[in-house]
């Protein structure tokens, strides 16, 4: 698969900027855009990411990528949702004797709740069990309500990685939400960037993986989701209106640290890293609060 086009948020130089990542470094996009789009969320509401990335073509790096810091990409989406238990396997390790469900489990994260590539996941001092999620995670780019199936495609602005970062005690402290447990300010991360979307095959089947200090612990394709992204822009926009920025993360594969006997959880000096085809790879370290 060819490299695809990469847009990223960052700071650099005390200010927060957003350009054209290349391997060479990134290309500062903000001096010619910055007048009228404060940032990436901006330039995906308005429809300008395609020209963003051409006006990028041909330009000599300004940044190098480890002399930036990472933001996530979209900093105020209207809505963040997350799609819950979405691969078979997920399903199984719950091991309740429920059968695979006909409906996609849903919850709200806050931005806040997320740092960018390069930061640390942060654990909190009321909990010791910080885990991991890997996720495919998608930008809405066209509003649209009851979206049909076959038109979803047509609202995907853009895709980005997520590690769905989850403090597991909190997450059972009641008997109908998780929302406590998946929101804890810097739990997890979005990014490393924005690859637009252009074509089915960058999400019907690529393959998603999670490593932590370099061993496989989550690995699967997107073409075993038990809900696949063209559901999950019907049912999400069947109950409300998707509009342009709104993020959606579509579920992780089996392998969360929870699952292992005893369970396996980050701590300070772990580096995680989530990497799915044909969109690239997020890495983020551990430290306590």
């Amino acid at each position: 698969m060819d490299i695809p086009a990469r847009v990223a948020a960052f700071r650099a130089a005390g200010e927060n900027r957003y350009g054209l990542v290349t391997d060479a470094g990134i290309i500062d996009l903000t001096p010619e855009f910055g007048m009228r789009f404060k940032d990436l969320q901006q330039i995906v509401e308005a429809g300008a990411l395609e020209a963003l990335i051409a006006a990028g073509q041909g330009r000599s790096p300004g940044w190098r990528q480890e002399d930036v810091e990472f933001l996530i990409p979209i900093a105020r989406p209207e809505k963040l949702i997350c799609i819950g238990v979405n691969f078979p396997d997920r399903n199984a390790e719950y091991k309740d004797g429920q059968a695979q469900p006909t409906r996609p489990s849903l919850f709200i994260r806050f931005p806040r709740s997320f740092t960018g590539h390069g930061g640390n996941l942060i654990r909190p001092r009321e909990s010791g069990q910080l885990d991991y999620e890997g996720e495919v995670a998608i930008v809405i780019g066209k509003a649209g309500r009851r979206i049909a199936p076959e038109h979803a495609y047509d609202h995907i602005a853009a895709l980005t990685l997520c590690n769905e970062g989850t403090i597991r005690d909190w997450v059972r402290h009641a008997k109908f939400n998780v929302t406590q447990g998946k929101n804890w300010d810097s739990s997890g991360s979005l990014g490393p960037w924005l690859v637009p979307f252009r074509d089915a095959s960058q999400l019907d089947d690529i393959s998603l993986t999670t490593r932590v200090n370099g061993e496989v612990r989550q690995s699967d394709r997107t073409s075993n989701m038990m809900f696949d992204f063209r559901y999950i822009v019907n049912y999400i926009s069947t109950f409300c209106t998707l509009v342009p920025g709104d993020v959606i993360v579509c579920g992780t594969p089996s392998g969360a640290g929870a699952r292992f006997d005893p369970p396996i959880w980050l701590k300070p000096g772990d580096v995680i890293e989530v990497e799915a085809e044909g969109i690239g790879l997020l890495r983020n370290g551990v430290a306590d609060e």
